[in-house]
């Protein structure tokens, strides 16, 4: 329990933290690794170099700080942290080094302003905040190996096919090597694959949705060959992936984890929403539905460039063939000439609220989305301009967790400003 004082401390750095808390986490990770530079086997390499991964720490260092006499609230925050460290095997022992070394970004990004009753109150309020972690991981952990099926960190599995569903995008079928049952997963979920490539000085850790429905003999994972786009290079593992991996080759999987997922006892219309290779947790929810809630109504929607990068899109519409209960909606925003033939989408241009609204039969249905950061912003916003409650949209970012609020910029240029 933190005393009066140790929270009164923490709560007058927030303002702070606002400025410097990028400073700080980014500090703090090139402290951490070149102290440790074993932990560059656990964390992903591209989110450090693109910053998302110092920018989402601080996010949850400010959320901290703010709610520090009422860790309660964040809480859920905690929990979803929590499935991502697990699926990646962080382990309380590696909470001390953490603390030890955001102390020292703290104290080195403020200089003078970093006194040591503030350092002292964040030693303590750390300890509080790893307690919490730790306590949340280690039930997490004990729920991962005991389970049926259940494991603890990684396990062997044997690519049994590959089908490549477009351009970009390859799904691999994959079965325990041992033969043995596999633990059963909520729809949405996903798993960390642990890569060792060639030339490589360390693991590479990715976390891939599930892309099937559970109670197969198999997981499957559905991958996007991710090309580089300007200052952002080609994704190593995703290339490994597409073009070295092939049946009969081996893959460690975490059991599954993740908190984005179908709530099955909900009985209202879903909507399933999805950008890119964000279809992937969608199709999975899916492909439950239609096996399990066949009475359900389902409005699947689906985001892409084009027909050559939409994956799954016959597979969808074979279900809705089906299950009547099931309508999907093509969305292009740059369709080839042969779209156009074919009418094989619905929409040319982005997902609008208009046009949302001419779909969806209501807005009282549990939406569900899921895709690259503007267009979870572009869903995320119209949905709340419509007045869909807060509680009845879920959505789960690729990645480390950022924010869908607008930024300053996308306010001006939206008010013409820019």
């Amino acid at each position: 329990m933190l005393s009066e004082k140790t929270v009164q401390i923490i709560k007058s750095t927030v303002p702070v933290l606002e400025v410097h808390g990028t400073a700080i986490t980014k500090r703090f990770y090139e402290m951490m690794f070149a102290n440790h530079p074993e932990l560059l086997n656990i964390f992903n390499h591209a989110n450090q170099k693109q910053g998302r991964q110092q920018a989402a720490l601080a996010n949850a260092v400010y959320a901290a700080a703010q709610y520090i006499d009422k860790l309660e609230t964040i809480i859920p925050v905690v929990k979803q942290i929590g499935h991502k460290h697990r699926s990646l095997g962080i382990r309380a022992e590696h909470y001390p080094i953490v603390g030890q070394n955001l102390l020292a970004a703290i104290k080195e990004v403020l200089g003078d302003a970093a006194t040591e009753d503030i350092l002292q109150a964040w030693a303590e309020a750390y300890g509080v905040i790893a307690g919490a972690f730790i306590g949340v991981e280690a039930k997490m952990y004990e729920q991962a190996e005991k389970q049926a099926g259940g494991w603890t960190d990684f396990r062997a599995f044997t690519v049994e096919k590959k089908i490549q569903e477009s351009d970009v995008i390859t799904s691999f079928y994959l079965v325990p090597q041992d033969g043995k049952e596999i633990a059963a997963f909520e729809p949405g979920q996903y798993v960390s694959v642990k890569m060792n490539m060639p030339g490589e000085t360390y693991t590479h850790i990715r976390q891939y949705s599930l892309s099937d429905a559970p109670g197969k003999s198999y997981y499957r994972i559905s991958v996007k060959r991710e090309d580089a786009i300007r200052n952002n290079p080609a994704g190593k593992v995703s290339f490994y992936l597409h073009n070295q991996v092939k049946a009969g080759d081996v893959l460690w999987l975490s059991a599954p984890a993740g908190d984005f997922v179908l709530d099955r006892k909900d009985a209202r219309p879903v909507v399933l929403m999805s950008g890119g290779v964000g279809l992937t947790p969608m199709v999975s929810m899916l492909n439950t539905l239609a096996e399990t809630d066949p009475q359900r109504p389902v409005t699947f929607i689906h985001a892409a460039q084009n027909g050559d990068m939409h994956a799954m899109k016959e597979h969808v519409e074979e279900l809705a063939r089906k299950h009547p209960q099931i309508s999907f909606h093509w969305c292009y925003d740059k369709p080839t000439e042969r779209d156009r033939e074919a009418h094989a989408f619905h929409r040319e241009g982005y997902a609008d609220l208009p046009w949302l609204q001419s779909i969806v039969p209501s807005k009282e249905a549990s939406f569900y989305f899921c895709g690259p950061v503007p267009f979870m912003k572009s869903i995320n916003g119209a949905l709340q301009k419509w007045g869909v409650p807060a509680e009845d949209i879920h959505y789960e970012f690729f990645g480390p967790a950022g924010s869908l609020e607008p930024s300053e910029q996308e306010l001006q240029e939206a008010s013409g400003r820019r």
